[in-house]
C-alpha cells in the first residue's frame, strides 16, 4: 500500500468529519438560511473528492465498498458546474452519506493518519 494513499483517505476522514461536525444540531432551515455554511459545505465536499482523485486505483480496489467514483464524481460536479451547485444534493451527502464514509474510512486509515 502507499503510503500517500493513507495520507488522502486520512485526509478525506478527516474532512468528512470536519462537515458533519458543521451540521450538528442545525436543522435544514439553518442550512438554508446560512450562505457561509452552505458554501463551506460545497467546499469540503469538494474537498473529499479530491483526496479521493489522488487514491491509487490498487488502493480503491482493495476497498470496493467506498464509492470512489462518485466521491469523485460529486468533486466534478462542484468544481466544474460551480453556477448550479444543487445544494440539496449536499445537505444530502452531508447528511446521509459522510456518516457511513466516515465509518468505513475509520475502518482503513489508523489513527495517527488522521488529524483527528
Amino acid at each position: 500500500m502507499v503510503k500517500d494513499d493513507l495520507v488522502y483517505a486520512g485526509h478525506m476522514l478527516d474532512i468528512a468529519r470536519s462537515a458533519v461536525n458543521k451540521i450538528t444540531r442545525r436543522s435544514r432551515a439553518d442550512f438554508d438560511g446560512d450562505d457561509n455554511l452552505r458554501l463551506a459545505l460545497a467546499h469540503l465536499v469538494q474537498t473529499i473528492g479530491e483526496a479521493a482523485r489522488h487514491v491509487s486505483a490498487e488502493f480503491q480496489a482493495r476497498n470496493p465498498t467506498i464509492s470512489w467514483s462518485k466521491i469523485v464524481g460529486m468533486r466534478n460536479r462542484v468544481v466544474h458546474d460551480y453556477m448550479h451547485v444543487d445544494f440539496d444534493i449536499v445537505w444530502d451527502v452531508v447528511t446521509r452519506e459522510l456518516p457511513p464514509l466516515i465509518g468505513l474510512l475509520s475502518r482503513i486509515v489508523p489513527e495517527n493518519e488522521s488529524e483527528t
